[in-house]
């Protein structure tokens, strides 16, 4: 029986090797699925569970492969290469990585430390891709290698359950820690801490604390599934049509006399229900915190606003409402200054803005000035 599971082996990872010369494909095919998905957030559920599937079944390839050539060893026989393993999971590991790309690079606010989480997976689909680089990566570090798969369960977990059962923002990011501490149970392992209950209580330990610790920094990964399609502020709001109405220039006797009313249309997948707040900050000090009740599948955007009428003495200054899920990550943000001069205050027109290129993606923001 052994000897026909090696030859099974053997045979499957000659038909890798010819056909590796198609490995290029698999990028751009993904990047595209990705990119679909995205515009048509409600109708492609099916292949991020594909994917969620695969990440699992590549994760039980490698740890079988490790186990069978630890087996092997222990008879006396040579290990076997890890070449088909590592191939078939670093093809889900593209497909995941190219197909969740979009929804990162979509939904993050560039001006926060969103920013180095998305830049972080830009980086792990570079590698995907770049065979030598990721084979050395496979071969010589296996501790990393499984912490880099451990990635990938992350944000396919955060991507797809919002969309398959329609999770809360919260409840996903949740679910994906829990899932990033249990697939990077191997990557611990490797690191050989110690031997014995110590070391498996170690190993466990540590990979608590990676999820742990995902949750901690949850304010700098974005919302992957809820962005902002448009904005407004107005000192009216014509609640029948949900529409913002007049315009003022936002000194302090105005928003003393009228207050303002601040707009939102929140993307966000069928059937999914979700509080959020807006959370206002003046020079960067939170003075108001409002929840809304969103509702996804409405292709414009689930349309919300708030009334701040109670603004405090000396309001002058710079303004920040940051659009923000339960657990703290920004959706976006309006952004307004308040002056005693006319000129240099803030005209609240009722313009609803909506941002340039895929929604979301304000890449102007990455460079100061602009």
């Amino acid at each position: 029986m052994s000897s026909t599971l090696t030859a099974l082996y053997l045979r499957l990872t000659g038909l890798v090797e010819r056909t590796k010369r198609w490995h290029w494909l698999w990028p751009p095919i993904g990047f595209a699925a990705g990119i679909c998905s995205f515009f048509l957030v409600n109708r492609q559920q099916w292949l991020g569970g594909m994917l969620a599937l695969g990440m699992m079944l590549a994760w039980l390839i490698l740890i079988a492969e490790g186990l069978w050539s630890r087996l092997r060893r222990h008879r006396g026989q040579n290990a076997l290469p890890r070449k088909l393993a590592t191939f078939v999971a670093q093809l889900i590991q593209q497909e995941t990585l190219c197909f969740t790309l979009p929804f990162f690079l979509a939904t993050t606010d560039w001006a926060s430390g969103q920013a180095g989480f998305t830049l972080l997976l830009c980086g792990a689909t570079l590698l995907s891709i770049l065979d030598p680089f990721y084979y050395r990566l496979a071969e010589r570090h296996r501790w990393l290698y499984f912490g880099f798969h451990a990635l990938c369960v992350f944000v396919v977990v955060l991507v797809t359950l919002p969309l398959l059962l329609e999770l809360t923002t919260g409840e996903s990011l949740l679910a994906a820690c829990a899932a990033m501490s249990l697939f990077a149970l191997p990557s611990v392992a490797n690191l050989r801490i110690a031997r014995g209950v110590v070391g498996g209580l170690a190993m466990i330990g540590i990979s608590v604390m990676l999820g742990v610790g995902a949750w901690g920094a949850r304010a700098w990964i974005p919302p992957a599934t809820l962005w902002i399609n448009a904005s407004s502020l107005s000192p009216d709001f014509d609640t029948a049509a949900r529409a913002p109405r007049g315009e003022m220039q936002l000194t302090p006797a105005q928003l003393s006399a009228r207050g303002l009313y601040a707009f939102t249309a929140i993307r966000a997948p069928r059937g999914l229900s979700e509080k959020v707040y807006h959370v206002w900050r003046h020079d960067g000090e939170v003075v108001d915190r409002i929840a809304l009740n969103i509702n996804g599948g409405r292709s414009e955007g689930y349309r919300a606003w708030t009334h701040k009428t109670a603004f405090p003495q000396g309001s002058e200054g710079e303004w920040r409402i940051d659009v923000e899920t339960m657990n703290g990550q920004r959706i976006g943000s309006l952004r307004f200054v308040v002056s005693d001069d006319p000129q240099q205050a803030t005209l609240a027109d009722s313009t609803i803005s909506q941002p340039p290129g895929i929604p979301g993606w304000r890449i102007t923001n990455l460079i100061p000035g602009l």
